[in-house]
């Protein structure tokens, strides 16, 4: 793969606490520069980084980040406020202990009634993979895909582990096309990269991409 197709895949990412509105506006930048397929912050630098791109580049959020133990009303708040900033796509964390509990019945109201408020704007569900057993991922991508999601994510990148290749290959076969896959967390090399893409993942979301496929 090129370099210009696999950063159309991307979306590049900063989402630590400590960003300040410099590097955002220097991730914009990068992102304008590079033609990536968005940039992915935090929702107190959306409304700023959609003026600063006017439409340039997609701007995506996150929502009930990092945890997922928020209330849906929360998550609903939070979107309809991103969206509202000028946000085209919202990574959302599903709410873990639902389904550690078996309620998935839960977790798919939730992730529905935030696609119902997104509309035509990209929702992408993230499971969190690395606390979920092999069942918990093959359900999780039923739920996803029945609730109308536009892709299912791998990771946070804030927790115990990253995208694995096992879990992009069981997200393509389980998914089997119902709604698109993005990894997320621990990107870190291109070979990596092409072959989470070569797996099945139509977007990577990384922080590093930029700087990797210019070395």
């Amino acid at each position: 793969m090129t370099r210009e197709e696999i950063l159309s895949k991307v979306d590049h990412t900063l989402l630590k606490p400590e960003a300040t509105w410099q590097q955002i506006k220097q991730l914009c930048d990068e992102a304008m520069e590079n033609h990536t397929a968005s940039i992915c912050i935090n929702s107190c630098y959306v409304k700023p980084a959609a003026e600063y791109l006017a439409g340039r580049v997609p701007v995506c959020t996150v929502v009930g980040f990092p945890l997922g133990a928020m209330s849906t009303e929360a998550k609903l708040f939070e979107t309809e406020q991103a969206l509202k900033d000028g946000a085209s796509e919202v990574d959302m964390v599903i709410h873990i202990g639902d389904v550690k509990a078996g309620q998935y019945d839960r977790v798919e109201q939730e992730i529905r009634a935030l696609k119902k408020v997104c509309k035509e704007h990209v929702l992408k569900v993230i499971i969190e993979t690395c606390l979920l057993t092999q069942e918990e991922k093959e359900k999780m991508c039923q739920v996803v895909c029945d609730a109308g999601a536009d892709y299912i994510k791998t990771s946070t990148g804030f927790s115990s582990g990253g995208a694995t290749f096992e879990d992009i290959e069981l997200f393509a076969r389980c998914c089997a096309g119902r709604c698109k896959i993005k990894a997320a967390g621990g990107i870190r090399t291109r070979e990596n990269m092409e072959r989470f893409l070569q797996l099945g993942a139509d977007r990577l979301g990384t922080s590093s991409a930029i700087k990797i496929l210019e070395t």
